[in-house]
């Protein structure tokens, strides 16, 4: 069986997506490494998965493996980045500019995976003017114009949960159909806007029940 593509089901479920990054990960690395191919077995085992769950996972976009090798890293790398859209340079801009956005500012992950800030936006007039990453950071109030002038489509929202909704507004008059939501609220948002939601208290929530599930399960 060759590589061959498929138009994809638009009904992949969410942790396929989710997966098919964890995939892309793991084969930048193995590329790094000088690794030329692994198979599904190999592949799944190094991310917690079945080798059949590796399989049907990628059969909701094509055929991507040969008899007797398996998957070829570098040309899995590029279907995948093809089906996840990040082929491509995607443009971002950044609400909110205090200590979080500063670090996300600072975050080379983002470039590495085809994503880069080029606008950067706030209201207080500590940070409005300043330059951080090299990029100076605009008023929230040029951000239609902005955003509009760099055809930009994913904002990434770092403003407290109380000025959330208020900035997501200007944002979806402005033309954004995807954001990255830090603040720790959630958004009113048209059926036409995506939204991932990042909250890392939540997260920490999460990790503390599962500590605490296996301290007591090990009792």
């Amino acid at each position: 069986m060759t590589s061959q593509k498929q138009d994809p089901d638009p009904n992949v479920p969410k942790a396929v997506v989710s997966r098919l990054s964890l995939y892309l990960r793991e084969l930048q690395q193995l590329l790094r490494v000088g690794r030329k191919t692994i198979s599904s077995s190999k592949l799944g085992s190094r991310l917690g998965v079945t080798d059949a769950q590796v399989r049907k996972d990628f059969a909701y976009f094509g055929q991507f493996g040969y008899p007797g090798i398996g998957y070829r890293c570098e040309e899995l790398v590029s279907e995948i980045r093809q089906i996840l859209g990040t082929d491509h340079t995607w443009p971002a801009a950044l609400i909110g500019c205090g200590n979080l956005g500063q670090a996300l500012l600072g975050y080379r992950g983002f470039g590495r995976q085809g994503f880069q800030v080029k606008l950067a936006f706030d209201v207080s007039p500590e940070i409005v003017g300043r330059s951080f990453e090299g990029l100076t950071v605009d008023h929230l109030d040029r951000m239609p114009e902005l955003v509009r002038e760099k055809e930009i489509r994913l904002a990434i929202l770092a403003v407290p949960a109380k000025a959330a909704n208020e900035a997501v507004e200007s944002l979806v008059q402005a033309g954004i159909t995807g954001i990255l939501n830090f603040a720790p609220v959630t958004l009113n948002l048209p059926k036409s806007v995506s939204v991932v939601g990042v909250d890392l208290a939540m997260e920490l929530e999460q990790l503390a029940f599962a500590v605490v599930q296996r301290t007591n399960s090990s009792k």
